[in-house]
């Protein structure tokens, strides 16, 4: 979906809420809560692009909205975001990944959270299906869970003498479970062997591809819709 038509929809769930706050006199709050270091030029990319977007709609930071940035990095970071959400009580969350919408979720059932770059919050339990999400939550998917045997598909072109293969991937994400699952139905259909790699940082992702590289005939599938270089042994 295109830029404007994503915050025409942030608009339109922060405006409900409007009316009631303005009779009280209180600023509409849109908690903008992302992925990722607060430092990292890309999450202050996406901040500013969120905050131009909201103004060309009307939506003013300090004048006719409040809006408030966080960026979390790990679980621990998480789980003090949100605590802090139930405290500030925003009118609208929006967040930028799985991980980030499960703690909004776990912390509130009543405030509208609407997410993005979230593979199958049907199958994660945020929504109730993609037509009727139903509840507080609704957002943009960013594609199937199909995929990951997808790139297992096009690994095996990479290195057709593949006999394993190691899933790498983050065991705090929501999808965990099923992006192995979309390997395992593709890889049992060429005799691959599935090894589950739950990494949570990149030592852990070095250590564990450095043992998995040991043996022959082996590469890795990072489920963050991206490859890793094949392992060469």
């Amino acid at each position: 979906m295109r830029r404007r038509e994503f915050l025409r929809v942030i608009g339109g769930a922060a405006a409900w809420p409007v009316a009631a706050h303005a009779q009280r006199g209180r600023m509409p709050l849109v908690l903008v809560w992302l992925g990722g270091r607060a430092d990292d030029p890309e999450t202050q990319r996406r901040h500013n692009v969120f905050r131009n977007a909201m103004y060309e709609l009307g939506w003013i930071d300090g004048r006719t909205v409040r809006l408030e940035y966080r960026a979390t990095a790990d679980t621990e970071q998480h789980s003090t975001v949100a605590t802090e959400l139930a405290a500030l009580s925003p009118d609208v969350v929006v967040t930028g990944s799985a991980p980030v919408l499960a703690a909004a979720y776990r912390q509130t059932k009543s405030i509208p959270i609407v997410f993005v770059q979230v593979t199958d919050p049907v199958s994660d339990g945020f929504v109730a299906s993609l037509a009727r999400p139903g509840g507080n939550v609704t957002g943009f998917t960013i594609f199937e869970h199909s995929f990951a045997g997808k790139w297992l598909e096009m690994l095996k072109e990479v290195v057709p003498t593949m006999t394993r293969v190691a899933v790498v991937q983050n065991p705090d994400h929501p999808a965990w479970n099923a992006y192995v699952h979309a390997v395992r139905e593709v890889a049992s259909r060429m005799n691959v062997e599935v090894t589950p790699m739950p990494a949570s940082g990149a030592a852990e992702v070095e250590i564990g591809l450095a043992a998995f590289g040991r043996t022959p005939n082996g590469a890795s599938s990072c489920c963050q819709a991206r490859l890793s270089p094949p392992i060469a042994t």
